[in-house]
């Protein structure tokens, strides 16, 4: 079974690339196989990179600096155990004094940009929609969590202080008679019972919980409500899988969370296109790119939408003019420095297919307050 090995940026991982500035910047995209042996990866890369040192070179830049980005990513491309454990896609920023790297679950278009920023906007989109999951089966009698990833087999991921059961948590339940009311009081103990297991439970998760990894919950009820109502997640999905999480198999487990994920994304852009076509009729929607650009650069965009294909190249001035521009070294993604100032004004940024976006744009946005 292959296995992804991803490595999600953070927030703060996020912002270093976006605030770095370097003539020399090179934005590496290409497609991985987590099943594979690297080879063809290696090569893919190597392609890549000769692609930016002619897009240097075409540029006039120092011959050094070159060199030393040239040997940065030669390095890479030679680690043979690095691409033995790769994911859907992997993102390579490299200066030549310095390289990152993500391994993403993605699948992301190859592709190279040169300039004196990083080409971030793809990888955004590993942020926006979370591809994989965490999966929480939860019985009385048994406690497992798995990691839901595309297209492979589930995880088992192993949990420290993680109670068995009901029993083991919290100690066995006294036997009751077979009165009423004795039967009422069992049953109100049981409760009890199973409220402290689900205590335990949340508190052994916390160290392992993500916040940009859905938790969906299998579980039946009461547990079910009995977990939410204890449960200090904010990862936790407003939807579960309901049945006893004990009749099935992980890979039936994973199945059904894959569709819990696909439904929370579709859930979340259709709110946001509904905000999008409420917030137009107030005039605090856009969808020209020369406006978005306007108020990224102002601080008001709340929400923007972005096209992760989307190539238009050109230079954004510091009062938010824009001014396209052919490819090159000189200039950089358009839409790509918009989702940058908007990131860093505290918005929101989705990284999306082009028909995700609303109103059939190229980019949109919500504003924070009308112009």
């Amino acid at each position: 079974m292959a296995i992804l090995h991803t490595d999600i940026p953070t927030r703060s991982q996020v912002d270093a690339l976006l605030t770095a500035r370097n003539p020399h910047s090179a934005s590496l995209y290409l497609p991985t196989d987590p099943a594979s042996n690297g080879d063809a990866e290696r090569v893919e890369l190597k392609n890549l990179t000769g692609e930016a040192l002619e897009q240097l070179r075409a540029a006039g830049a120092d011959k050094d600096q070159v060199g030393e980005l040239a040997d940065q990513l030669a390095d890479l491309a030679d680690d043979e155990a690095f691409f033995r454990y790769q994911a859907r896609s992997l993102a390579v920023f490299a200066t030549p004094t310095s390289i990152t790297t993500f391994r993403l679950p993605t699948h992301l278009r190859a592709g190279v940009e040169v300039s004196d920023r990083f080409h971030v906007k793809p990888l955004l989109r590993s942020i926006s929609f979370p591809s994989t999951a965490l999966v929480l089966a939860l019985a009385q009698h048994s406690v497992r969590l798995l990691e839901v990833l595309p297209e492979l087999d589930p995880v088992a991921v192993e949990v420290s202080g993680m109670p068995e059961d009901v029993d083991s948590a919290v100690g066995r339940a006294q036997p009751s008679d077979r009165s009423p009311v004795r039967r009422l009081q069992a049953d109100e103990g049981k409760k009890v019972r199973i409220r402290q297991f689900a205590r335990q439970v949340d508190r052994a998760l916390r160290p392992v919980l993500r916040g940009d990894v859905p938790l969906i919950l299998a579980a039946t009820e009461p547990l079910q409500s009995i977990f939410r109502s204890v449960s200090s997640a904010p990862e936790l999905a407003p939807v579960g899988l309901t049945g006893n999480p004990e009749e099935s198999t992980d890979r039936e487990l994973a199945s059904a969370a894959r569709s819990v994920l696909d439904d929370l994304h579709a859930d979340r852009l259709r709110a946001l296109h509904e905000l999008f076509d409420q917030r137009t009729g107030q005039g605090r929607a856009v969808s020209d790119v020369a406006a978005v650009a306007r108020y990224a650069t102002m601080g008001a965009v709340d929400t923007v939408f972005v096209d992760i294909d989307d190539t238009t190249t050109g230079v954004i001035d510091e009062a938010g003019s824009v001014e396209f521009e052919p490819a090159g070294a000189a200039s950089y993604g358009v839409q790509d420095e918009i989702a940058r100032r908007v990131w860093l004004t505290g918005g929101d940024v989705l990284a999306v297919r082009r028909d995700d976006i609303p109103a059939g744009a190229d980019i949109a946005a919500i504003l924070r307050y009308a112009p």
